[in-house]
């Protein structure tokens, strides 16, 4: 070791001697909170010093550059509100989430595969602005014209300008260093990607507004562990459980970041457990404490969100035909609401027929054919998820009878009845051939005219739960239908027919007579004016009932998303690479275009982080391990790596692996969320990385090495921002290929189609 280096190590350990007595309390006992001892009695760890000798609570010399974040907030909302209102017309998945903003304003029911906090929001957001909910969000490129609509894009955006603020604090608390912070909230106020989810009616900036702020929380109640139960104990405790509430009332991805805090909290709690001086008592007020503030308070916030949900969407509407005959009856509007109709079915009445697996449709014919090559070339019989004229069947007797004149004979269990398709008087109908998708299943047609058929249109009635001669009850009796030839039962597989079924529901008749949902049915509508009606009230639902069957709808209905025709969708390898984005608005040089798709600058510097980040976990984990002693700035660092850093890569891998083993169809923004933790690392990454030049170098040179390599990198957002800025903000002219295209020179790979 030269001169200069012993110099420096001696000046080095000098000023960790003083930190280190600065650190020191003359408390009872004058024990030095900064040695290695047991935990406090209250159950906290013993305080590791900060990055310039601070301890991990808070104090006179522990405070956020306030001067920064307000830059850093500055610059965030200046990013995301600057041409808020470009373009002035429907961009992407502004089509289904305006469309629903607007069906809070109006009050009506509508089916979405995601909670409802986000949406309900939105509505909120426009109806505080001036929007009526008048504007029908049919089809992108729609001009919204003199339409309020910049209330809503303006919400999504606030919550977005908040992202790069919390990314600084959350990365300041796990660090301790500012340029740490100012790295990370660059990365996220520079990327131009987050710009562009922000912009818009999106559910994005919502559910990523609510998981960095329950990470935000999460890393401040870790800070109060010298002051449990206090107020601010307290307040950052119930505040993460608002902020969990709010990620899963989004989307059910915020399930991700519940697990993040749990896995934290089980930590935590495993500590307390081990630490001798508290006595068992302390330990499950610590539990109960947790349980009710991450869990309990959680659960009746999310639960409320769907309380006012039901409260507010009180009207029928397009979402009707997804949920089951109770839980129509309690929409106004809906004709099971308020309504009577006979109790009993009889022969000769016209009714429709809902299958009783969630989301299994109504029965439901139309002219069309099968295809050749599939089945019988007959006429189509489905499951449809709507009300319409077509799910309308009348029943006939075997011989095609009917007393005109004697009182209305009821059909019971056991009868042999005819089902006559009342738009196209073909019968319902199966046969030896297999259905169109569930291959082991027989396919269901419409065969005959005019009630015309075959001893193949003939099904048997049974009641489940029920005995011979007992009457199917309108809405209140599960009936099956056996087709006598073949001693297969009617079934709606769940399963969404090509374009040629118009993606409705595959209706089969399966050989596996076990009752399940999918073969068990109920009479819905019933018209027959030979019969006495009654009151329907009976038939509302619980709340309870309610809510479990909305989530069984949900999740089917997410999990049966599946790519259409020229769709653009993406794999999970695609998003860390940056391979593909999605195109938000226009497609030709003539119209306005937005292109979603991360500065590639910032997502390739935050892939090369993540390697980078392992590298260096895995030396300072192999010299802790072989006993390396580090002192001072060195110690800092390693417990960063392995606290901080660890859990931002942890939040990355459930975030995004997940991905891997979902069956639904997948876009490039279900990335982002993993994004935020990723730039969250590359700041603790490369902060650490630059201070640590000082191994390599000596002192004079490691300090300008790492103003200077502070610098390229803010100097290397900027810049890369400047390039593609057009992608948030609008391009017009000719495309990228084009050689005469201002952006020409910036297709670095060919799967980019701006």
């Amino acid at each position: 070791m030269d001169g200069r280096q012993k110099e420096h190590c001696t000046q080095r350990q000098d000023t960790s001697a003083v930190r280190h007595r600065k650190t020191c309390k003359t408390n009872e006992g004058s024990e030095c909170l900064s040695q290695p001892s047991n935990e406090t009695s209250n159950g906290a760890n013993k305080r590791i010093p900060k990055r310039g000798g601070h301890l991990d609570s808070p104090s006179k010399d522990d405070h956020v550059p306030v001067h920064t974040l307000v830059l850093v907030l500055v610059l965030s909302v200046c990013t995301r509100f600057y041409k808020i209102t470009e373009p002035p017309h429907v961009c992407w998945d502004e089509t289904h989430f305006g469309k629903m903003g607007s069906y809070y304003i109006n009050r009506t029911f509508f089916f979405d595969v995601h909670p409802p906090l986000g949406k309900m929001l939105i509505g909120l957001a426009g109806y505080l602005t001036g929007y009526d909910g008048t504007f029908p969000f049919i089809k992108p490129g729609d001009k919204y014209e003199h339409h309020n609509y910049w209330g809503m894009r303006a919400f999504c955006a606030a919550l977005g300008s908040c992202l790069p603020p919390f990314a600084f604090l959350i990365v300041l608390e796990l660090s301790h260093s500012t340029p740490a912070a100012l790295i990370a909230a660059s990365l996220l106020i520079f990327d131009t990607g987050c710009i562009t989810l922000s912009q818009y009616i999106l559910l994005d900036p919502i559910l990523m507004f609510f998981i960095m702020g329950s990470v935000l929380c999460m890393v401040r109640f870790n800070t109060q562990r010298l002051r449990p139960f206090s107020f601010s104990w307290w307040f950052w405790l119930l505040l993460t459980g608002f902020c969990l509430s709010g990620s899963l009332g989004v989307k059910f991805v915020g399930l991700f970041v519940i697990l993040l805090v749990g896995i934290n909290t089980a930590f935590d709690l495993w500590r307390l457990l081990g630490d001798l001086s508290l006595s068992l008592v302390d330990f499950g007020k610590h539990l109960l404490a947790r349980v009710f503030g991450l869990i309990m308070l959680p659960l009746f916030l999310y639960t409320t969100i769907f309380a006012v949900h039901f409260v507010v969407l009180n009207r029928s509407g397009p979402g009707d035909g997804f949920f089951s005959s109770s839980f129509q009856s309690r929409l106004i509007g809906n004709n099971l609401h308020n309504a009577s109709m006979p109790e009993y079915l009889a022969y000769g009445s016209v009714i429709t027929v809902k299958n009783l697996r969630i989301a299994g449709g109504y029965l439901h014919s139309h002219w069309h054919l099968y295809p050749e090559g599939v089945g019988a070339h007959q006429q189509q019989v489905t499951g449809y998820l709507h009300k319409d004229y077509n799910n309308l069947w009348l029943v006939k007797r075997p011989d095609n009878s009917d007393d005109l004149t004697g009182p209305p004979e009821l059909v019971r269990h056991g009868d042999i009845i005819k089902l006559e398709h009342k738009e196209t008087t073909r019968n319902l109908h199966s046969h030896f051939h297999e259905a169109p998708l569930t291959k082991k299943h027989l396919q269901v047609t419409g065969y005959g005219i005019n009630g015309s058929g075959d001893m193949n249109d003939l099904w048997q009635v049974e009641v489940c739960g029920g005995k011979k001669g007992d009457p199917v009850k309108v809405l209140r009796s599960k009936v099956r239908f056996l087709h006598r030839s073949t001693g297969c039962v009617l079934c709606s597989s769940g399963k969404t027919l090509p374009k040629w079924g118009w993606e409705q529901v595959e209706v089969t008749c399966s050989p596996y007579v076990k009752e399940t949902p999918s073969t068990q049915w109920n009479i819905e509508d019933l018209i027959n004016p030979k019969l006495p009606n009654i009151s329907l009230s009976v038939l509302k639902p619980t709340f309870l009932e309610i809510i479990w069957e909305s989530h069984i709808v949900m999740i089917r209905g997410n999990s049966g998303l599946k790519p259409k025709d020229n769709e653009m969708h993406s794999k999970p390898w695609h998003w860390p690479i940056n391979y593909q984005g999605l195109r938000f608005s226009g497609v030709n040089e003539t119209e306005y275009r937005v292109y979603l798709l991360g500065n590639p600058v910032i997502w390739w510097l935050n892939l090369l982080s993540l390697a980078l980040f392992v590298l260096m976990l895995t030396v300072a984990s192999l010299a802790k391990q072989r006993g390396v002693k580090m002192e001072g700035m060195r110690k800092v660092h390693c417990h960063t790596l392995m606290e901080g850093g660890g859990m931002l890569l942890l939040g990355w891998l459930l975030h995004y692996l997940p991905f891997y083993i979902m069956g639904r169809i997948l876009y490039y923004h279900h990335y982002f969320p993993a994004m935020l933790f990723s730039s969250m690392l590359t700041g603790i990454t490369l902060d650490i990385f630059l201070q640590d030049l000082h191994l390599l170098f000596s002192s004079s040179i490691s300090h300008y090495l790492v103003r200077g390599g502070q610098f390229i990198l803010l100097l290397g957002f900027i810049y890369s921002f400047y390039l593609f800025h057009p992608l948030s903000y609008g391009m017009r002219g000719p495309l990228a290929h084009d050689p005469a295209s201002f952006m020409a020179g910036l297709r670095w790979m060919e799967s980019w189609e701006f």
